[in-house]
Formats: C-alpha cells, structure tokens, sequence
C-alpha cells in the first residue's frame, strides 16, 4: 500500500460526519462488563454480543471503521458469515487493536507501559492478510502527584511511533492513542498542560520515527478536569481548553483527531464534541470526531442483558447513540437531537 493509499483510509475514516466504532475490549475487559451485568462470560455470549452490534441495521450511515479485538477477527455470526464480512458489506472499515495493553512500568510505580512490539510486525502483516486497514495502539499517562514523569511519557511515545512506522511499512493506518486519564482531582489547566505535553513528545517521537503523518490518525482524551475534582467545567470551557492544546501540538498534515470517551457519560461526550465543531467549524486543518466505546455500548449492554429478547432494543440504543455522536460530529448535538436519533 502506498503513502497516497494510506492518506485515502486515513480520510475516509473522519469523512462525511461519520466515526469509529471501538469494540476492540480484551477477554477479561469485555468479561468485567458482562458480570457487573450477570451476563455469562462465554467465549460464544462474547460472540453473541459483538454480532449484535455489528448487524445493527444501518449502523454504517454513522459509523465508517470498527476497531476489533483478536478474538472477535476471527468470529463469525450465527449463521457463518465471518464478521469481516459484515462490516464490508456495511461499508465500513475494518481496524484491529494490536497493543498487548499497558502494564506497570518497572522503576515508576503509579506510571504505565503498553506492551506489544515483540513481534508485531509479523502480526500486522497477518491482520492485514485477514483485511484489516487500521489498526489501533493505546498508552495510558496518570496525573497524580509527582506524575506523570517525563520518562513514562517519552517511552509510551517511543513505542507509540514504532508501531505507527510498523503499521504503515505493512499498509495499515495507526490510530495513535495517548489518554491521559480522568483519574484524579486535578483541574483543567494540569490536564490541558500534561495533554499538550504528552502530545508534543508523541509527535517529536513520530518524526524521528518518519512516519507519514498524512497517513495516520490521533486517539486523544479530551482536556478534562479529574472526575474527583471539586470544579467540573462547563461544556464550552472543555471544548475551547481541548481545541486550544491540539492547536499547539497536532500539525496540520493529520487528517483527523477521533477522541476517545474515556469514561464520560454518552451525553456529556456528545455535548462537548459537538461544541467543539460548532465554535471551530471550518477553521481547523483536522476533522474532529469520535471513536467511543462505552458512550456507544453501556446503554446496549444495558438493553441486552445477554438474552435474545434483548437484542432489538439493544441494536435500537447503538443506533440512537451513534447517531447523536454523529450529529455532534456536525456540530448540531442537542437535546433535540437526541429526541431525533431516537
């Protein structure tokens, strides 16, 4: 694949006001949900529930990639019509998570390091073969006292550009994902400050590494106060901390900034990307969308609950909370919105 092939991928996934779907959850992450909820941790319940949110009638019309895990790859529906090809039949974009997750960090402690470049390039190159075009790789930074220090940043970010060159070398686009987590009672400020830090090294680290930048997408968290702080700022706040730090650290030569939920409620996720397109539309160089996990799924396990009956409703909320992070991809999420996507 070429540079111009991976720059068309990388467009199509922000084009046409549409964003990621991320159901690439590991065994145990996607197990943890499933007991809070008494659904039984199966390999075939897993199975069942991925093949819910993949045949979700017109999930295509908002959703344009689907980032998988190793095990769901490899599944197929009920009936025997592999999950890659749904999602091509739907006319959406197949992408895989390739990290081994994020471990503790020897010498650091409270700091992580994502795991995987042992043999990545091999894998890659097998994921490729199965039809996947992207591919995704998550780093975690804590803000906490003393932290995060500069080593855990510079050494998630070394490892972020080498699986990004790795991908392209194999004709895969990498989404890069530095999430400064929520955890904390830090302000705004601490988390617009390590942010633009953290993005700054990642994109110093990706240079070194000559990786195309045309050819790759960027995973942030949006700048957020700690979920334990005493001062939760307004919607419109979030949105002009979050734009102001990718201003100063993302170049104009990415295609596209896809944020990741992190934990917030699908509403307020919503809210604040959709203020984001509204006060910057057209005066940025990077479309700005989504690609959610919970704030597209809690509300379809909740429907689900792993029985058959629940299927219909359950396809109906990922639908309905697709639609919405689509309108705020736009720029035109409102509570009204919401009452039309329903």
């Amino acid at each position: 694949m070429t540079a111009a092939d991976l720059e068309q991928t990388a467009r199509a996934l922000v084009a046409d006001a549409k964003g990621l779907l991320a159901m690439d959850e590991s065994n145990p992450t996607c197990n943890k949900r499933f007991e809070r909820l008494r659904i039984p941790q199966t390999v075939e319940m897993r199975r069942a529930y991925r093949e819910l949110l993949l045949t979700a009638p017109g999930l295509g019309g908002s959703i344009s990639g689907v980032i998988l895990y190793d095990e769901t790859i490899r599944q197929a529906t009920k009936n025997g019509t592999s999950f890659l090809r749904v999602i091509e039949d739907s006319g959406m974009i197949i992408g895989i998570k390739v990290d081994l997750g994020a471990k503790d960090m020897a010498g650091f402690p409270g700091e992580k390091i994502t795991e995987g470049l042992d043999g990545l390039r091999e894998r890659l190159h097998d994921y490729a073969r199965l039809g996947a075009r992207f591919a995704k790789w998550r780093a975690v930074i804590s803000i906490g006292p003393g932290l995060p220090t500069s080593r855990c940043v510079a050494s998630n970010a070394e490892a972020l550009a080498r699986y990004a060159a790795l991908c392209q070398e194999c004709g895969l686009v990498p989404i890069v994902e530095p999430e400064v987590l929520m955890d904390g009672d830090h302000g705004l400020a601490r988390c617009a400050e390590v942010t633009e830090n953290a993005l700054r090294t990642l994109f110093a680290a990706l240079s070194a590494h000559r990786v195309a930048l045309e050819g790759l997408l960027l995973k942030p968290n949006m700048v957020l106060p700690g979920k334990d702080s005493k001062v939760q700022d307004g919607v419109d706040a979030v949105a002009q901390a979050t734009v102001r730090t990718l201003l100063r650290t993302v170049p104009a030569a990415v295609p596209g900034v896809a944020f990741l939920s992190g934990g917030q409620a699908p509403q307020l996720a919503c809210e604040r990307l959709s203020a984001m397109n509204s006060a910057f539309s057209g005066r940025l160089p990077w479309a700005l969308t989504f690609s959610f996990s919970r704030a597209l799924q809690e509300p379809v396990l909740a429907d689900w609950k792993g029985k058959d009956s629940g299927v219909e409703a359950a396809q109906t909320a990922l639908l309905h909370r697709a639609r919405c992070a689509s309108a705020a991809r736009r720029g035109r999420y409102s509570a009204d919105s919401e009452a039309a996507a329903g």
